[in-house]
């Protein structure tokens, strides 16, 4: 497994780092009894579909102990796992209560560097390195309701799956910057949107 986690993230990782992330798929597993936090067919394949997915965002880190921000942080995909992994302060946001509270709790249990908030990106202020989000919106609305937390440093590093171009299309008709897209390491057929200095177009 630490292979694995080690050829996803593309940087050396710890047996300390991978056990923080096996005590966080426990700690998953059990809550998903409770509340619906993952597809429950996906339980099964919690390593691949998952966490090495996350994993792989680590790549795009700008520099050492940079801030991330997770938008619509779930179950805790990507940003857990990312705080589990990089130097950097990591910020959740997850508008539901009880998500909230689930990573509260993993973020205590871990002793993460890293912050829980229950609130929706349109009403969080601050600036990151890094923005992160995963199946929370199309990226032209993702951008409007984010676009405040960022700077034009700012890395935005998106799991879009299969439809990343055609999304990335219609957000350049309202949206400008420097965006490329990389292929996932985890799914060849799903792709991540990468940009810097990313603003609504006048």
């Amino acid at each position: 497994m630490i292979d694995e986690l080690t050829k996803a993230a593309g940087r050396p990782v710890s047996r300390e780092t991978l056990e923080k992330i096996e005590r966080y798929a426990h700690l998953l597993r059990e809550e998903s009894s409770r509340q619906n936090l993952v597809s429950s067919a996906t339980l099964d394949t919690l390593w691949e579909r998952h966490v090495l997915d996350s994993a792989q965002l680590c790549r795009y880190e700008t520099r050492p102990e940079a801030s991330w921000l997770d938008i619509g942080s779930g179950a805790g995909f990507p940003g857990i796992v990312i705080a589990c992994i990089v130097a950097g302060r990591c910020t959740l946001l997850e508008p539901r209560r009880l998500r909230a509270e689930f990573l509260h709790r993993v973020v205590d249990s871990l002793r993460l560097e890293a912050e829980v908030l229950c609130s929706k990106a349109e009403h969080v202020s601050g600036k990151y390195d890094l923005i992160t989000s995963r199946a929370v919106a199309p990226l032209a609305k993702l951008l409007g309701i984010s676009q405040h937390l960022s700077t034009r440093k700012t890395r935005w590093v998106l799991p879009k799956g299969r439809g990343a171009l055609s999304e990335l299309a219609e957000a350049k008709r309202t949206w400008q910057g420097m965006f490329h897209v990389e292929r996932s390491v985890t799914d060849a057929q799903s792709f991540i949107v990468v940009g810097k200095g990313v603003r609504a177009k006048t």
